[in-house]
């Protein structure tokens, strides 16, 4: 079975590491104390009609989900509608806007085969909703390999790419315009069992529209390629990336941004908008639910394109609704 490799020297992590973090550092009293979640992650009531107009827009449903409309088209990254990842990781926050309110998916972006970006379930739900709303089921664009996880639960069309390829939608109606998705690289791994780590390809997805360049970086950790990313898909408007998932930093910086971090890459990546995502939903790792909003803030404030250009630091509520107008 061929396995991939991110562009830069990864540090992987294994059982033991794991072992580690869980047991060891838990035991040792290394770990922050377990703090009570916040009583509520922000957001918004959204009843979805705005999502139904084809105007563009960017809709938070939570954690690394987004429902776009870019050239018409109607896109939903990573969904995850789920109640909760496995066993015990249960949502924070209900989805921003709930599934049956979404208008029919067109096309679905998917980044790597994790539980908490790829969730079966909600592909199944997301593909019948769509055949039941206007009788065809979404595109669905995937890295290379992971095409399999889903032939078995969904009916439309898959598409697989290696990073920098590409794949051409075009819009609703007799003029609607050709909207390209490309897949682009992140530093990160892929497993859905304990056989196949790194048997699928991870990438993040830059959608260029009429409208715009959009930048969905996935999950990823900070690596020396953002500024590539910027140069050869740019100008990118609006750079959906990851702050939070960083504690301990010692286990999680190979595959997860901190706030800082994430800060450095949209100034690599030479984008218009940060528009900040992987935080409040589900608790995965140590640090607090509401710390990574808090710290980006911070950055921004001290070593971001100056407190003029407040409005383009996008901290949505979950459910909120702005226009790419």
């Amino acid at each position: 079975m061929a396995r991939f490799e991110n562009l830069d020297p990864y540090e992987k992590r294994g059982p033991l590491d794991i072992f580690r973090w869980q047991v060891l550092d838990t035991l040792a009293g290394r770990r922050r104390p377990d703090r009570a979640r916040p009583s509520e992650t922000p957001r918004v009531d959204n009843d979805g009609v705005a999502l139904a107009s084809l105007a563009p827009s960017l809709t938070w449903i939570g954690h690394s989900t987004f429902v776009l409309r870019l050239g018409g088209l109607c896109i939903a990254t990573d969904p995850v509608w789920a109640e909760r990842l496995g066993l015990d990781v249960r949502r924070n926050v209900a989805p921003g806007v709930a599934l049956e309110q979404t208008p029919p998916v067109d096309v679905v972006l998917i980044s790597h085969a994790h539980h908490d970006h790829l969730d079966l379930c909600t592909l199944r739900r997301l593909d019948a909703h769509a055949r039941s709303a206007r009788g065809t089921a979404p595109t669905y664009l995937v890295p290379l390999e992971v095409g399999r996880y889903l032939r078995r639960t969904v009916t439309g069309p898959i598409v697989e790419r290696g990073w920098w390829e590409s794949h051409d939608v075009r819009g609703p109606g007799a003029r609607g315009e050709s909207v390209r998705f490309t897949l682009v690289p992140q530093q990160h791994w892929s497993m859905r069992t304990p056989f196949d780590r790194d048997a699928a390809l991870w990438g993040g997805w830059v959608v260029q529209a009429p409208e715009g360049t959009a930048y969905h970086a996935g999950d990823t950790g900070y690596f020396r390629h953002f500024a590539e990313i910027g140069r050869r898909v740019g100008p990118i408007d609006w750079a959906m990336l990851p702050i939070g998932a960083y504690d301990p930093n010692w286990f999680m910086r190979p595959q997860h941004m901190g706030p800082e971090e994430a800060g450095r890459a949209f100034l690599e990546l030479g984008a218009k908008n940060f528009v900040c995502m992987h935080w409040g939903t589900f608790k995965l790792t140590d640090e607090p639910l509401d710390e990574p909003p808090a710290r980006f803030a911070a950055w921004w404030d001290e070593h971001g394109p100056g407190p003029s250009a407040a409005a383009r630091r996008w901290q949505l509520a979950v459910g909120e609704t702005r226009s790419l107008g």
